[in-house]
């Protein structure tokens, strides 16, 4: 199995990416919510899910892990394909899609394109329970990269930076590269204050 791609963007569209991994060109499938994420950096990281059908063998990248986790369970649902659930993906946020199961709210996943009321209630019914530890290991990561941007902005401080000057910084290089360390990002902070 496939768990991740890291290499050089050749391509970029809102409906797929082709990376280059040591000489072998990827063609993965994303939804629109990772087009959004991809800035136009030369070198990426995707988390991915290899789909294996009698006919075909499809890849599917994404810019977290956590929406890959939100991919894997709505296909998990009997009549949710990877096409409907790339699309609820593509219409809503991982977030929104988690909030939306979590709190039973049929309607917003029902104004997805291709999902009816009974496919809606069946996400929901299915997934309810599950969508819950997704959730915990989203919050437990952005937790963590909360506190080393604390712990950044609180050096940053020190140093004689005004907070607000330097949370706009931080800011920036954190939804960049959301797993550099703590030093990393008063590097860079650095630099660009």
């Amino acid at each position: 199995m496939i768990t991740h791609l890291k290499g050089k963007l050749v391509e970029k569209n809102p409906t797929y990416v082709i990376v280059e991994c040591n000489g072998v060109g990827y063609f993965l499938n994303i939804s629109l919510h990772t087009f959004s994420q991809l800035k136009d950096q030369e070198n990426i990281l995707l988390f991915t899910h290899l789909l294996v059908k009698e006919d075909s063998h499809t890849l599917f990248g994404f810019a977290e892990r956590s929406e890959r986790e939100v991919f894997r369970l709505l296909i998990s649902v009997s009549g949710v394909g990877s096409s409907t659930a790339r699309t609820m993906l593509s219409s809503l946020t991982p977030s929104d899609v988690r909030d939306a199961i979590a709190n039973e709210d049929v309607r917003t996943i029902q104004a997805i394109k291709g999902i009816g009321a009974k496919t809606a209630q069946r996400v929901i019914l299915d997934l309810k329970d599950k969508i819950l530890k997704v959730q915990d290991m989203a919050e437990v990561s952005r937790q963590s990269n909360n506190t080393g941007k604390e712990e950044a902005l609180s050096a940053l401080e020190v140093l004689g930076f005004v907070r607000r000057q330097s949370e706009k910084v931080v800011d920036k290089i954190v939804s960049q590269d959301p797993s550099l360390s703590v030093e990393d990002i008063i590097k860079l902070a650095l630099k660009n204050l």
